[in-house]
């Protein structure tokens, strides 16, 4: 099908505000992503496996994430497109990989912000009394409502909170490192699973079915490059940015991990709501216990913020492309995406009213082990067909480093299924039907026919080309 060219006044409707954010932002915001998942979730692997068995899901989580992490690097550096992982997919398998990468990207980012909201409200309830509908409308107005003011201020106030949330991390770990005892970590006892022993005491199926839980760790840090369009140098930005974000989250995971069963035991910690306060109290800290309570609100507001954030941009990048209804990413004069940030926060608050936050995280981690997968895969088909692309920083390992990547995601989906059934099933439906929106309609609306022509088009308009976007912040709606 032959498209007529772009009008170069669709895109000035569709720009981000660049050079917003220099590589300490970006790391902030890749801490932000995943910094609620310390204070709990993670911990349930350890009802799972036992703590030497959730060790060793943990750690393969941790070498999966930092293969990918390393391999986006190379990937944002070379293609800094707001579509993070859609962008890189598209660029090495085409509008159709492309798609169901992003398709993917968006369960996750779509569903993980109703889950914490949910888990906001049980916090709040737990300080304040009062939880329900109008607890999520409130957290889901607010704060979408800090994103519609700009990008820079609200990166600023999302490193405000994710610093409250690290404070209470490292206070919890100096705290705790008197108590420790090597003997807590093994206080479970060995059943009669296959392979099990003191150390896995729920054997290999217990390593299988807590390799969701190590994800929690480390889930969403693959957003930052989707803030490649706002970063200031996203050639030198986005490899330091996010690759500094995740050695920071392998120390803060090696922290809460260690440290809280082996001050209060495995077993009292793989049964928490609140691992971090319960802990602190099993050890004789109730002061420290309350404060962390409260800062660890915190932590879920940090990763509720800066998921909407990551949603907003991969629907905008969706959008302007032709996949989503281009409505949705249109820009105001503050270069915000505020369609973008709307309409998925109606969609996300509508789902929290379900109450189901367990559900809905497991089911956003089957998209985002999906769109690992095809990640992955998008850095090894990129060095073998597009070998002479400018890569200004290249992966340590090349593609041996994202073939690890991409087998270690495949055996973490199987480990959803292996855990919850359910969440596998209904998120496969999700991307069935999501998947047949594209072939049935929006593959014939795309904007540009190659990823090379849409990303020319982006990196190539200047700013304020036609001069219909003004400078007050109100939106343009105009098509």
């Amino acid at each position: 099908m032959t498209q007529p060219p772009v009008d170069q006044a669709y895109l000035a409707k569709r720009q981000l505000r660049k050079g917003t954010a220099g590589w300490l932002l970006l790391a902030g915001l890749g801490v932000s992503y995943v910094i609620s998942g310390d204070f709990a979730g993670w911990n349930f692997g350890i009802a799972e496996a036992g703590w030497g068995g959730f060790a060793i899901a943990a750690c393969l989580m941790a070498l999966m994430y930092l293969a990918l992490v390393l391999s986006l690097a190379e990937m944002s550096a070379a293609i800094p497109a707001a579509g993070g992982g859609y962008s890189f997919a598209r660029q090495a398998m085409g509008p159709t990989g492309g798609y169901l990468t992003g398709l993917a990207v968006l369960i996750e980012y779509a569903l993980a912000p109703a889950a914490i909201v949910i888990f906001i409200g049980s916090a709040v309830e737990a300080l304040l009394g009062i939880n329900g509908p109008m607890v999520y409308l409130l957290f889901y107005a607010v704060f979408i409502g800090i994103h519609l003011a700009g990008v820079g201020e609200a990166l600023k106030v999302m490193m405000v909170i994710s610093g409250l949330a690290v404070f209470a991390i490292l206070a919890t770990a100096v705290a705790l490192i008197g108590n420790f005892d090597s003997a807590n970590l093994f206080d479970i006892a060995p059943t009669d699973a296959a392979g099990a022993s003191t150390f896995m005491p729920y054997g290999w199926y217990g390593i299988w079915a807590a390799l969701p839980f190590g994800m929690w760790l480390f889930l969403a840090v693959e957003g930052v490059p989707l803030a490649a369009e706002e970063a200031k140098d996203p050639a030198r930005d986005m490899p330091r940015g996010i690759i500094a974000a995740m050695l920071f989250l392998l120390f803060t995971a090696l922290l809460v991990v260690v440290l809280l069963a082996g001050a209060a035991g495995a077993e009292m910690i793989g049964q928490s709501g609140v691992p971090l306060v319960d802990a602190l109290n099993a050890t004789g800290n109730p002061t420290l216990a309350t404060l962390v309570n409260i800062l660890g609100l915190a932590g879920l507001v940090a990763s509720f913020f800066s998921i909407i954030y990551g949603y907003s941009r991969l629907v905008f990048a969706l959008s302007r492309a032709g996949y989503l209804p281009k409505q949705l990413s249109l820009t105001s004069g503050r270069k915000v995406p505020y369609l973008a940030l709307i309409v998925p926060g109606v969609f996300g608050f509508l789902a929290s009213l379900s109450g189901e936050g367990d559900l809905m995280l497991a089911m956003a981690v089957v998209g985002a082990t999906i769109s690992y997968a095809l990640m992955a895969l998008s850095h090894i088909l990129l060095r073998l067909k597009q070998p002479d692309l400018p890569r200004p920083y290249k992966t340590p390992g090349g593609i041996v480093t994202s073939s690890i990547a991409l087998v270690l995601a495949i055996i973490a989906l199987t480990g959803v299924y292996a855990f919850d059934p359910r969440a596998f099933n209904y998120t496969i439906v999700l991307f069935i039907a999501g998947a047949a929106y594209y072939f049935l309609y929006s593959k014939n609306k795309l904007v540009a026919k190659t990823a090379e022509e849409e990303f020319a088009l982006v990196t190539t308009l200047p700013e304020e080309l036609d001069g219909s976007v003004p400078a007050d912040g109100v939106p343009v709606v105009k098509l």
